[in-house]
């Protein structure tokens, strides 16, 4: 992949992070009894700001550069996430029950190494390999061949991502 190819995505990122960080920073009262409820029924994020096209073939992008550069670049694009943090909250593709899907949905979760909070991934790491499973996906195969793109490093005390995709079973 040239540079040029990185410049081009990550524009499109800061475009999209640009018009999802008002959606994002949004106040939520708590205090209203109804508070989750007006929450889900809004419409997605994505939706919202008007960027579901360009949002998800930015993340197409992201991870397909992922997949095929090196740690160096892989590293670069772990780095774009980490800044551009509304993007990472709000853009997600449609989980596939499927290898691919399944896979996709890995390589993302190795971009957003942990994001701000190892916790959160954890537990949708492992609704997703529940769902994986329940489709029939071999998940362990998959599981290791991400791990070995993933960061080596234990952002916060809880292993690396690297290290929790191979201790997930």
């Amino acid at each position: 992949m040239r540079i040029e190819d990185i410049e081009g995505i990550e524009a499109a990122v800061t475009r999209v992070d640009t018009a999802l960080r008002p959606i994002a920073e949004r106040p939520v009262d708590v205090s209203d009894p109804d508070w989750a409820e007006k929450m889900r029924l809004r419409p997605a994020p994505m939706d919202e700001a008007g960027v579901r096209t360009e949002a998800e073939a930015a993340l197409r992008a992201l991870l397909s550069a992922y997949e095929h550069g090196d740690e160096p670049l892989r590293a670069s694009v772990r780095a774009l996430l980490a800044h551009r943090t509304a993007f990472r909250w709000a853009v997600h593709l449609p989980f596939e029950p499927t290898p691919e899907g399944f896979r996709q949905r890995l390589l993302h979760m190795s971009i957003v190494d942990q994001g701000s909070d190892t916790r959160d991934e954890l537990l949708t790491l492992h609704d997703l390999c529940a769902e994986a499973c329940d489709a029939g996906v071999d998940i362990e195969p998959l599981l290791r061949e991400v791990a070995e793109l993933s960061s080596r490093e234990d952002k916060y005390g809880m292993g690396s991502m690297r290290d929790i995709l191979l201790r997930t079973r």
